[in-house]
């Protein structure tokens, strides 16, 4: 799978990194103008090329979730962020109360990114990896599973902190290779799995429960979020919610194409909601 690579610097002071979400700065800057995405979108990024990154693949429990700054169980989220933290390189790292962090060593660590893209926030999608980079900054690599497996996306899913979360411009064997790892994290019981709730059900008895006792995927807790902004806290009209938020992805193990999580959520008893497929089974299309 041909990925533009380019080499530079991640930078954590200032900025709230969680475990799917850290900035990077290209040692030339003039390299975010090498990517792109749909439409024309271009990397946004300040004055000195630092940008965040969305990292491609995974999707970690949520620290601060929209305005309101909802979070997931701390537990699983802090351990993955400080996870991938730590994995990049930064030790010592402090944080204040609203997840900014204040100081960590050293100030900078030096690392790649391997990406064909941006998001419609114009954050850049990407693999991301520590210390010296697998080929020339600028150009493009041939990224296989022998590569993938460097990155930090692949540790995270590998001890369990971080759910596989595939969109259409993953290539099929770094998807193969990340389910693998996925299964094998969930079978010897890693991370957040033994506590994970998504396939098993989850009962939802207001906010609090979502963010202080259940595990589950980070979308479909972002999609529960937004539904009880709007409800009196019953579920009944959770599916009716997903149908019209419309997010659209395919099952693998069918070949279905579907339009809206209601495909893959039951809801029983106005207040237990569950997927009926796991992760690793659904591709989402980049919006």
């Amino acid at each position: 799978m041909p990925m533009l690579l380019i080499k530079g610097s991640y930078e954590i002071t200032g900025t709230q990194p969680d475990g799917d979400t850290v900035h990077f700065t290209p040692d030339d800057p003039n390299q975010w103008d090498l990517v792109g995405g749909p439409g024309g979108r271009r990397v946004q990024h300040g004055a000195t090329g630092r940008a965040t990154l969305r990292l491609d693949a995974i999707d970690a429990l949520e620290t601060h979730y929209g305005p309101d700054r909802v979070h997931q169980p701390l537990q699983f989220a802090h351990a993955a962020r400080d996870e991938l933290l730590t994995r990049l390189g930064f030790t010592g790292v402090q944080h204040q109360p609203d997840e900014t962090v204040t100081a960590a060593t050293p100030e900078s660590a030096p690392g790649f990114i391997l990406t064909r893209g941006t998001d419609v926030h114009g954050r850049c999608i990407a693999l991301a990896g520590s210390g010296a980079p697998p080929g020339p900054s600028g150009l493009d690599i041939d990224v296989d599973e022998t590569v993938l497996r460097t990155t930090v996306n692949h540790h995270m899913v590998a001890v369990g902190l971080a759910y596989p979360t595939f969109y259409r411009s993953l290539f099929t064997s770094l998807r193969a290779e990340l389910t693998s790892v996925a299964q094998q994290a969930r079978a010897s019981g890693q991370g957040l799995w033994p506590s994970d709730a998504t396939t098993t059900g989850a009962k939802i008895t207001g906010l609090s429960s979502l963010t202080d006792d259940i595990v589950i995927l980070p979308k479909l807790f972002r999609r529960l979020v937004d539904y009880l902004k709007l409800s009196n806290g019953s579920l009944a009209c959770f599916p009716a919610f997903l149908a019209g938020v419309q997010d659209r992805y395919s099952i693998l193990s069918t070949g279905e194409r579907c339009a809206g999580l209601q495909d893959v959520v039951e809801v029983t008893d106005s207040q237990t909601v569950q997927m009926t497929h796991p992760a690793e089974d659904l591709v989402f299309d980049e919006a």
